[in-house]
């Protein structure tokens, strides 16, 4: 059985960025952030979906995505 990390609520996800929550409100407003869970009124992070963001971001160039 696969265990899995328990979601980090959206201040844990934050300070884990170094953001502000302010600045992961803005990018779940703008989409620019990792996806996300809306449960019971509250948001959270699945540490699965953040790394697989972080993933999909890295790049070898500044100018393109690395492949």
């Amino acid at each position: 059985m696969e265990t899995r990390e328990r979601p980090w609520t959206a201040r844990e996800y934050a300070e884990w960025r170094g953001i502000s929550t302010e600045s992961a409100a803005q990018e779940r407003y703008k989409g620019t952030g990792p996806r996300f869970i809306r449960a019971t009124g509250r948001v959270m992070y699945d540490p699965a979906d953040v790394y697989s963001w972080l993933d999909s971001n890295k790049r070898d160039r500044t100018d393109r995505i690395a492949s």
